[in-house]
């Protein structure tokens, strides 16, 4: 009897989940969108042998590039490249050190990776599943190694690729023996942050601040002339000038949301360039151009300075006050179930050699991001993190010298070498000291004092 019951519940059970409406999915604007993988047409370096195809990926189609050199010692650096903008078109990008590494006898590959946009998931399962493919695509041996080195949006990529929550639930799985992320968004949260205070502010300043969030791109792009006419009294060259009234206060604002005072800021804020980029996301929705499923900015509780003493002054206590607070979503940027999250996490945790470059006067992807996942690793990846400060205004403004440089100490500490020197990216006296990033600045570039001589 009690086996007849039992049966005739579990059926009634399963029928009632049967009748159940499902959930649905949760659904973006990135979902909605299409991509054409364009195959790489490179030419082999001398003496090395070139793949290029395309393969599934994590959207649809990626594009991929490997070179292996004549000479291969057995090792692989997968390189991840920068935001592609927004258009249909999926391309492989050569890694900057392309030649160098073929020299030392690495494979490189490259993926397009499977969509445009800030998409670092399909950045990081297209690596990935690149690199778990190379034996197959190539019909050599597994490497013996793999590095990854990424830039901007690829340093994201490039450093959640080795983080542990990316190992514990990416669908393409990849163990890596060390990461060089260099100008990377380090802290996915904080960059869309500052996209949003920075712009907010500039509107405020001009007495044209939102109301409502989102303000809407169009009409902030409506008001951006007599925003920038505001705080700027010249912004059509390479170097903007900002005015000593409220263009002033907006930089100020900005030193203190990028990192503190240090060398090199005052000339990354007047780069035309990444003032025209970090304006061109005003009036977000939050979403990252629907990336996220919901709004991740929030200002509740930032509080906005252009002066430096203890307690603000009237005016700064009366700005606060009047500027638009909005608060995030909840659960913006969710967990799933078989892959990494739409912004992979950097939470600092991880277990192989990590060094990283940043310029102090980088205005798009800030400095702070440095001192963001220093401070993220106190709990116990500190010691396998180098971070160095290069002086220089513009993004990912490196010198060939000081990329071969991280590269080789890089891969000498993994290879059971002494760990390379870095710089302190956290104490405030040191950072602001003028002489901060001489230390590994190789090559000086215009507008920017030159380092005492040796």
């Amino acid at each position: 009897m009690m086996r007849s019951l039992t049966a005739s519940l579990l059926a009634a059970l399963a029928l009632a989940a049967c009748s159940r409406t499902p959930v649905p999915a949760e659904t973006r604007a990135q979902d909605t969108r299409t991509f054409t993988a364009v195959t790489p047409a490179l030419t082999a370096r001398t003496g090395a042998q070139l793949y290029q195809g395309k393969m599934p990926g994590l959207r649809g189609e990626a594009a991929y590039a490997i070179e292996v050199p004549a000479t291969w010692n057995g090792q692989l650096v997968m390189y991840t490249h920068g935001y592609a903008g927004d258009g249909p078109e999926l391309r492989v990008q050569t890694p900057p050190l392309r030649d160098y590494w073929l020299s030392l006898g690495y494979a490189w590959a490259a993926s397009s990776y499977s969509a445009n946009y800030y998409d670092v998931q399909a950045g990081v399962e297209d690596t990935n599943a690149l690199a778990n493919a190379f034996a197959a695509l190539t019909g050599r041996a597994r490497p013996t190694k793999t590095l990854i080195m990424g830039v901007s949006m690829g340093g994201h990529v490039a450093g959640a690729a080795v983080e542990k929550e990316t190992a514990q639930t990416a669908k393409n799985r990849t163990t890596y023996a060390a990461a060089m992320p260099v100008c990377g968004v380090m802290d996915e949260e904080y960059e869309f942050q500052w996209l949003g205070d920075y712009t907010l502010v500039a509107a405020h300043l001009a007495g044209l601040g939102a109301r409502t969030f989102p303000q809407g791109t169009d009409t902030f792009k409506a008001l951006l002339p007599d925003i920038l006419n505001a705080s700027f009294s010249s912004y059509s060259g390479a170097l903007w000038q900002e005015n000593a009234t409220q263009g002033a206060k907006l930089r100020e604002i900005a030193r203190n949301l990028t990192g503190g005072p240090r060398p090199v800021f005052d000339l990354g804020f007047r780069v035309g360039a990444l003032q025209g980029a970090v304006f061109s996301t005003g009036g977000s929705d939050g979403t990252v151009t629907g990336i996220l499923p919901r709004n991740t900015y929030g200002n509740a509780n930032t509080t906005y300075r252009w002066t430096t003493a203890a307690a603000p002054t009237p005016a700064e206590v009366a700005f606060n006050a009047s500027i638009l607070r909005v608060t995030p979503a909840q659960n913006p940027n969710p967990a799933l179930p078989d892959r990494v999250r739409y912004l992979p996490r950097v939470n600092g945790e991880f277990s192989v050699p990590v060094l990283t470059l940043h310029t102090t006067g980088d205005f798009y992807v800030p400095f702070r991001h440095q001192q963001l996942y220093r401070a993220a690793t106190a709990a116990g990846s500190g010691d396998r993190l180098v971070q160095r400060a290069i002086r220089a205004p513009g993004h990912c403004d490196f010198t060939a010298a000081e990329l071969v440089e991280g590269f080789n100490d890089l891969v000498k500490w993994e290879a059971g070498g002494t760990k390379p020197a870095g710089d302190d990216v956290t104490t405030p006296t040191v950072v602001a000291d003028p002489n901060y990033g001489c230390k590994f600045t190789r090559g000086t570039r215009p507008g920017v004092d030159a380092c005492p001589a040796n």
